[in-house]
């Protein structure tokens, strides 16, 4: 799992992985990131949806949370992804 979305909260939110150095700089620097609702808060954030972000940051943000779950997958699970 790489990102989970909550498209009933109001606004809509998003989950996503990222680097615990970089989850921290993103929510110093943007007030709709924080720690991730429900989350380890160490390796996730929340994103409010709620149009404060542009839609090229949150599409930047998706990848990296994919390509941290996908490289902790076994070799065998990747191969079949790739």
């Amino acid at each position: 799992m790489f990102a989970l979305l909550d498209h009933d909260s109001v606004p809509p939110t998003m989950n996503l992985k990222c680097e615990p150095a970089r989850a921290l700089d993103q929510r110093d620097f943007h007030e709709a990131i924080r720690p991730g609702w429900h989350m380890n808060k160490r390796h996730w954030n929340t994103l409010d949806l709620d149009g404060s972000l542009r839609g090229a940051l949150v599409a930047e943000l998706v990848r990296p949370s994919y390509d941290l779950v996908v490289g902790a997958l076994p070799s065998r699970v990747r191969e079949i992804l790739a």
